[in-house]
């Protein structure tokens, strides 16, 4: 993925780390989840998708096949190399650089806009805003409002994964140190991280600053977000 600020990480398990701490198998292992349902519900059918952080295409396949057309954007080679059906660019969420194309729709999952770095999230924003097409939308996950403090927690992946979510250490003014713990029968993980803790006012006055009000939620636990440019 892009976007997770890499602290540390360790585990077992095979295959090579992304600049941001992530182990590309245990991302080949995660099954997708609702994300594909909730996009093709926001999305207009067939449209332009620019996926940030597309990592190995949990959430890219899935559109490709209910028609969307997807550029998927990551800058992990070791990720893009898994990504099939959409077109792949190599580069940081911050940084892209595509000239003067526009999509439908941008999408920024994966709840990178809790990246660390102030810097780095409000490049996040202005990359959404940047690609986005007059009258377009963007789409934002965001983690849920009590999730640095419901700690530890976990939740089954798959048939034989676990996700823990075993500590939340504050280190800052609404930051978090995330320590996630990967579990499978032949391998572990674990990635800890900083986390920015984003109030709901405060979420909503910095995409309204990067000139994407938001339109509405699109989940009732407000994890999803449907902003339109300004």
């Amino acid at each position: 993925m892009s976007g997770r600020s890499r602290e540390g990480y360790s585990g077992t398990g095979p295959g090579p780390i992304t600049p941001d701490g992530c182990a590309v198998e245990r991302w080949l292992r995660l099954p997708v989840g609702r994300e594909p349902q909730i996009i093709e519900r926001a999305a207009p059918a067939g449209a332009s998708i620019l996926e940030l952080g597309c990592g190995v295409g949990r959430v890219t396949h899935p559109l490709v096949e209910r028609g969307f057309t997807v550029t998927a954007v990551d800058e992990s080679a070791e990720m893009l190399e898994h990504v099939r059906g959409a077109r792949t660019v190599r580069a940081s969420i911050e940084e892209l650089d595509l000239g003067e194309e526009r999509f439908d729709v941008v999408l920024l999952t994966s709840f990178l806009i809790h990246n660390g770095d102030p810097a780095v999230r409000a490049g996040m924003l202005r990359t959404c805003r940047r690609y986005v097409a007059d009258g377009g939308l963007v789409l934002i996950q965001r983690e849920g409002e009590d999730w640095h403090q419901r700690v530890p927690r976990e939740a089954r992946t798959g048939d034989d994964g676990l996700i823990r979510v075993a500590s939340a250490e504050p280190i800052g003014p609404d930051l978090m140190r995330i320590r996630v713990e990967y579990e499978f029968p032949d391998a572990e993980w674990t990635h800890t991280f900083p986390s920015y803790r984003w109030s709901r006012d405060a979420f909503e006055a910095a995409l309204a600053e990067a000139g994407l009000p938001i339109e509405r939620y699109l989940t009732l636990d407000r994890t999803w977000v449907l902003a339109r440019p300004a």
